[in-house]
């Protein structure tokens, strides 16, 4: 075993133990759930801050989950050291989201097609007009799919990946919807950017958890069966990425 330290001193593992695929939630904790619940024999490869990462196997196909952080800089950080120093090639967020759009309800999954933001993470690529962030064409496809066969409502479209999650304008909302916004989350114009720069693939599904005009919102219970039909998604999404 050859454990590699990243950089930044946030992951210390073998590059052999990392899938090519691989799913994050922001929650260290909820990647030790998929890794228990979905995938064969699962391993974990990092410990180091607590930001649990596992590989096993899905229908034969090597797979791992780790978690993300909350905030664009920490998955902009743990994903770029996974596409560069790791050998990962394909990256699905999976976590909650605030709904904003009018169609879109409490339990619905959300693809997210691209996201629009206030972040100013993609200022250092000195990119000469506005770098769109947008997910990876195949992958979106794929989890569109895979919505189907499982009868689950999937929304695909835009998102807002805010680097606040308290907002001190209160007419942001209102904006959002206006301009066809579909959810409100933190992370993933981070991880889209990432995957532009660096020539790999990405892709945001998330779970309505709660809606920020309605006031509806999940119970425990519930959060986890609607987060179960996201994960079920993004495995399949990543079962197909993965080329054997």
């Amino acid at each position: 075993m050859s454990i590699k330290e990243s950089p930044s001193a946030c992951i210390a593992a073998d590059e052999a133990n990392i899938a090519k695929a691989v799913l994050m939630p922001g929650d260290p904790l909820r990647a030790k759930y998929v890794a228990e619940h979905y995938l064969e024999n699962p391993v974990c490869f990092n410990t180091v801050r607590n930001m649990l990462g596992y590989t096993g196997t899905y229908k034969g196909k090597k797979l791992s989950v780790m978690g993300h952080g909350m905030g664009v800089p920490s998955i902009g950080l743990y994903t770029y050291e996974l596409y560069q120093f790791y050998g990962v090639e394909s990256i699905i967020r999976i976590g909650s989201a605030g709904g904003v759009g009018d169609d879109v309800h409490v339990r619905d999954v959300v693809i997210a097609m691209g996201a629009s933001t206030n972040s100013h993470f993609v200022d250092q690529y000195k990119f000469p007009g506005q770098l769109c962030a947008t997910a990876t064409y195949s992958m979106l496809r794929d989890a569109v799919e895979a919505a189907e066969k499982l009868g689950v409502r999937a929304d695909v479209g835009q998102v807002f990946t805010a680097d606040q999650f308290y907002n001190d304008n209160a007419e942001a909302g209102q904006m959002y919807r206006k301009f066809g916004i579909l959810a409100l989350e933190m992370e993933t114009a981070g991880l889209y950017w990432t995957a532009q720069r660096l020539g790999k693939q990405a892709l945001s599904i998330l779970t309505i958890s709660d809606h920020i005009f309605t006031g509806e919102a999940l119970s425990a219970e519930e959060r986890q069966d609607s987060f179960h039909e996201m994960m079920e998604i993004a495995l399949e999404t990543a079962w197909r990425s993965v080329r054997e």
